[in-house]
């Protein structure tokens, strides 16, 4: 008995010694990897607040706007799996620089484009490069750092990164599209991803899969259209911007969803007989990965979402200028940055459970009292606060969504599987964006008829439509706490990842 006690006392409190093989070069590593993966998760937002510029620079219509965020979100959502299989059998070392120069050549021509067609082929391209770039580096984490100590801090700094890079890109568009022009909203990005190209090169140690690497070319076929139909099902939903229309019963958005079950029913038919699958099942059916992966979609679609009313509030509502609206978010970043910096220390303590649990009941709540927000909502007294607490549950929630998606991966696996959990992200944000618009747009249209203004004059006129907007925005936020509960409900159900068992899946 006593030797028993003695064991188990060895093994709670025995410090975990380092990887006897840690790269010594790891922790530049990461952050040459932490400086891609910022510049892919700012693209998605950076390019927003300089929306209006641009489309008036190069004469892009209503009807045509909407591309420079749909040619990145298509090319990137459906080519992330196919980028992911690429980076194993290749070399995730190699994938990442050429995604990195690709990223830079791409952002160049995007931002001395002259026509519409450049802007958009330019916007595709980053999003390719950038399906190229993305798993790469999520995988590059997981096979660089094996002691669980030192991986809990680098998906502590990679959690940060994607919970506080959508901010960014809106502080960051908002202050290059005021003291400078909209075109250094992708110009810029140029010259970072040189630099991490160059350092990539003699820092970051090559790892590819081994045995059997031969490509699942039909799995390819499927998974690229499916990916392709469902992002662009979700793109067509979203409500019109010139009628505010919902896109949701047109025929050809009811196709693209019919297109997409048809083509990814048939991947995971493929996947099941093949012998070298692109996507192994085997990743999907761990229970941890799984409620991980859906997890990704509900925050993904929650966080974009919130972006989205709140960015239609300060600016639509409140009438601040771009800048005041980026600057608006800056709190939400740093209170994420610093929540990551503290829970990759307690992440191998108490297990991604706790965290998670706590980051959803901290970010649905946050959600709930958003939705009372109206015109006379103070930002000291109400909104930073609010940001405050869902900065702290949505860091929470990211930080260890990376060790429960990645931990216990095979080496032969782990870039496509960093690109599912991408994928999830990204096909959560599109979700988010059409079918929280649809909500924003609908509840609006409906108190707009039910409460129409007393009297014909402009101010009248005015209030109707403002107290409209207001409607629309806390239904948008109460949407928004739903995809919140469904998510928390999921990391209490699914997530069972407990301090030891990280120990042993290292």
């Amino acid at each position: 008995m006593a030797r028993i006690i003695t064991e188990r006392r060895s093994r709670v409190y025995r410090k975990p010694a380092a990887a006897p093989h840690a790269d010594p070069k790891r922790w530049l590593a990461l952050l040459v990897i932490a400086i891609a993966q910022l510049m892919v998760v700012l693209d998605a937002t950076i390019v927003n607040i300089a929306m209006p510029e641009a489309t008036a620079a190069l004469n892009i219509n209503e009807a045509n706007r909407q591309w420079m965020l749909t040619a990145y979100t298509l090319s990137f959502g459906s080519l992330l799996l196919l980028g992911g299989r690429i980076a194993d059998y290749v070399g995730r070392k190699k994938m990442f620089i050429i995604g990195l120069l690709g990223f830079a050549g791409a952002s160049a021509l995007g931002g001395l484009a002259q026509n519409e067609s450049t802007l958009f082929a330019a916007r595709a391209l980053q999003g390719g490069f950038g399906a190229l770039l993305a798993p790469a580096a999520l995988s590059l984490i997981t096979v660089t750092f094996t002691d669980i100590r030192d991986r809990a801090k680098a998906f502590g700094v990679f959690g940060a990164i994607s919970g506080a890079g959508a901010a960014v890109g809106l502080i960051a568009g908002g202050l290059l599209t005021e003291f400078a022009t909209w075109r250094w909203c992708l110009l810029v990005l140029t010259p970072i991803a040189i630099i991490a190209a160059v350092a990539a090169r003699s820092i970051v140690r090559e790892s590819k899969a081994e045995g059997n690497t031969r490509y699942d070319i039909p799995g390819t076929i499927l998974a690229t259209g499916g990916l392709f139909a469902l992002v662009y099902a979700f793109v067509k939903a979203a409500p019109d911007t010139v009628t505010g229309n919902s896109g949701w019963d047109k025929p050809l958005t009811i196709a693209l969803f019919v297109a997409a079950a048809i083509l990814l029913t048939a991947f995971v038919l493929v996947e099941r007989k093949t012998l070298n699958p692109m996507l192994p099942l085997r990743v999907l059916q761990n229970r941890n990965r799984g409620g991980s992966y859906f997890v990704s979609v509900m925050l993904g679609a929650g966080l974009m979402g919130m972006f989205l009313f709140m960015t239609y509030f300060f600016q639509g509502t409140l009438g601040w200028s771009p800048l005041r609206a980026g600057l608006a978010y800056l709190p939400f970043s740093l209170v994420i940055i610093v929540t990551a910096a503290v829970g990759s220390t307690l992440l191998p303590r108490v297990g991604p459970l706790p965290m998670m649990g706590l980051g959803g009941v901290l970010s649905t709540a946050a959600l709930i009292w958003l939705s009372r927000i109206d015109e006379f909502s103070s930002y000291p007294r109400m909104i930073l606060p609010i940001f405050l607490i869902m900065a702290v549950g949505i860091g929470l929630t990211f930080l260890p969504l990376g060790n429960t998606a990645l931990t216990g991966v095979p080496p032969h696996d782990a870039g496509v599987a960093s690109a599912t959990l991408n994928a999830t992200q990204q096909i959560g944000g599109s979700l988010g964006v059409a079918l929280l618009n649809t909500v924003f747009i609908t509840a609006a249209t409906n108190f707009a008829k039910a409460n129409p203004p007393r009297e014909a004059h402009p101010g009248a006129i005015g209030q109707a439509r403002l107290h409209a907007a207001i409607h629309g925005y806390q239904m948008g936020f109460v949407a928004t706490a739903v995809l919140f509960a469904a998510m928390t409900v999921a990391i209490l159900v699914f997530i069972r990842n407990t301090k030891d068992q990280l120990e042993q899946q290292t």
